[in-house]
């Protein structure tokens, strides 16, 4: 989680550093995804490890806490040194970024079932292709042995 949240502390100081600059957000560029990267894996981490009780709850919670904090500070960057309509572009960006995000593991998990039949099928034939190697052998192993011929 630490390290998450240093990732994202990071992206979230090159986010403040454009606006403040230039007043867009896309300038930002990679360091915006990298601090959606960092959020969704500590909200993913801390929805993962709700139910536990342990010491990293309070981690849990300041890293989230830290991150709703900086999102009121970006939020108030982009409304007053940001251009007009700057935080609802920011918010549909992070709408559209979670949503590839969950096509992106969707696909993942669709490419994986995937494979998992194609190995299937292949086991599935391989089997019979022993099988009906196997029979044949047989037939011919008791035709020699029994008949004497071929």
């Amino acid at each position: 989680m630490l390290a998450e949240l240093a990732a994202a502390n990071a992206a979230f100081q090159v986010i403040k550093a454009a606006i403040k600059n230039s007043g867009e957000l896309m300038n930002a560029g990679k360091a915006v995804f990298e601090y959606f990267d960092a959020k969704a894996a500590i909200q993913k981490k801390a929805n993962k490890q709700s139910g536990k009780k342990n010491r990293s709850e309070l981690e849990e919670f300041m890293a989230l806490e830290q991150l709703r904090q900086q999102e009121e500070h970006l939020r108030e960057e982009m409304i007053y040194a940001g251009r007009p309509g700057m935080w609802d572009d920011w918010l549909a960006f992070q709408a559209k970024a979670a949503r590839e995000r969950e096509a992106k593991r969707r696909a993942e998990i669709q490419a994986r079932i995937e494979r998992i039949k194609f190995i299937q099928t292949f086991a599935q034939y391989t089997l019979v292709s022993i099988l009906v190697t196997a029979i044949a052998a047989f037939i011919t192993w008791v035709s020699v042995r029994l008949l004497g011929r071929v």
